[in-house]
Parts: structure tokens; C-alpha cells; sequence
């Protein structure tokens, strides 16, 4: 997960510097510093020491690593918003489109941290979170933590860190793009659950005692 965390560091660098076609942007950079220590390195640290297994569920994401088809078509849509989330920031910042107070960009910086916190949360209170849609065998209903809350912690952690992203790189313009990333993880939520209680015990019962899905008092 270290390799691909570098591979991710380059490929985001690329989004970022090439569309701005300047190394003068320091929003990107300080972006850059909150992102992937708190995204991969410390995770997969973590995880290493703690939970080898967890830490292989992490590593397998992406469309190609879904097996249903929907989730492969969601998961495509979700990479292409925030795939253009960065180049339209980046382009912001190289037209000056929004200009982003810098208070501004540091409060979607801490947005960033937060979210990927919660995430760390998540992998630490249930071992079988992943990236992809499915159920293991043996896999334990979890209920209680950041799940009593909510049941989907791990896509609240993603709509944080959408929302922060764009003002943490200096542009309110990518926030249009937040849209169609909520849209397809609704979408993707609303399948997951079919599947869920379909194949996860006391799924159903759990439906009924934490009521929202992705936001408290909201879904």
C-alpha cells in the first residue's frame, strides 16, 4: 500500500501542477501534506503492524476490483468527479476563476483531515471495511463506535473530504462536482444495503436501530 501511495502521490501531483501549470500554488502542496500521510502512509503503518488482513481489503479498490457491475459503473463515475474536482481546482487557481481566502483553504485542509481520520476509525472499530462491495465469510455485524451513528461511516468520511477539497485547493468551482459524487454514493449505498441484508445477519435488525444512512438527523 506504500508503493501505491507513492503511485497516488504522482498521479494526483499530475492533476494538480499540470492543469495549473505552475509549481507557485501552495494550496496544492499543503493539500498534498495532509492527504497522503493521513491516506496511505500512516494507514498502511498502522495497519501493518496491527491488522495484515485489513490492510489487503484496503489494497484491493477501485472499479476493476468490484464484482458486480453496478458497483463497477459507480465506482467509474465516482473516480471521474473527483478526478475533474482536482483539474477544475487547479484550473481555478490558474485563472483565478474564485479567488479562495486563505482561512478558506485551510478549513477545507482541516475537512481533509477530519475525513480521513474518520476512516482510520472505521478500519480500527470493524476490521472488514473495504473498498469493495461484499461480504466475507464469518464477517461480524458491527454496530456500535462511528457505526452507532451511522451505517456507512466510510462513505461520510468520503462527502467530508469532498467537500473540503476543492476550498483546500483554492477553488469553489470543484465544489460542483460534489454533487455527482453524492449522487453515485447514494446510489452505491442504496445496492450495498440490498446486498447486506441479503447475506449479512442482523443486517435488517440493525436497519432499525441506527436509522441514518450516510448523515445523522438527515439520511
Amino acid at each position: 500500500m506504500l508503493t501505491s501511495g507513492l503511485v497516488g502521490l504522482v498521479v494526483f501531483s499530475l492533476m494538480l501542477f499540470l492543469p495549473a501549470r505552475t509549481f507557485d500554488y501552495w494550496q496544492a502542496w499543503v493539500f498534498l501534506l495532509v492527504f497522503f500521510p493521513l491516506s496511505t502512509w500512516i494507514p498502511s503503518i498502522y495497519l501493518m503492524r496491527k491488522n495484515p488482513a485489513a490492510l489487503q481489503r484496503r489494497m484491493r479498490a477501485g472499479p476493476g476490483a468490484e464484482t458486480r457491475t453496478v458497483q463497477k459503473v459507480v465506482m467509474a463515475v465516482l473516480y471521474l468527479s473527483l478526478a475533474a474536482m482536482f483539474v477544475v481546482s487547479a484550473l481555478d487557481h490558474r485563472f483565478g476563476w474564485s479567488p479562495v481566502p486563505t482561512a478558506i483553504c485551510l478549513a477545507g485542509d482541516v475537512l481533509v483531515a477530519v475525513g480521513r481520520g474518520v476512516v482510520m476509525l472505521v478500519v480500527i472499530q470493524n476490521s472488514y471495511a473495504a473498498t469493495t462491495v461484499q461480504v466475507e465469510a464469518g464477517q461480524k455485524l458491527v454496530s456500535t463506535g462511528v457505526y452507532g451513528l451511522v451505517r456507512h461511516p466510510m462513505y461520510t468520511s468520503y462527502v467530508i473530504m469532498m467537500v473540503g477539497i476543492p476550498p483546500a485547493l483554492g477553488s469553489y468551482w470543484g465544489l460542483v462536482f460534489v454533487i455527482p459524487g453524492l449522487l453515485v454514493i447514494a446510489w452505491r449505498i442504496r445496492d450495498e444495503e440490498k446486498l447486506l441484508q441479503e447475506e449479512l445477519d442482523g443486517y435488517r435488525e440493525y436497519t432499525q436501530k441506527v436509522r441514518y444512512r450516510l448523515l445523522p438527523w438527515t439520511w
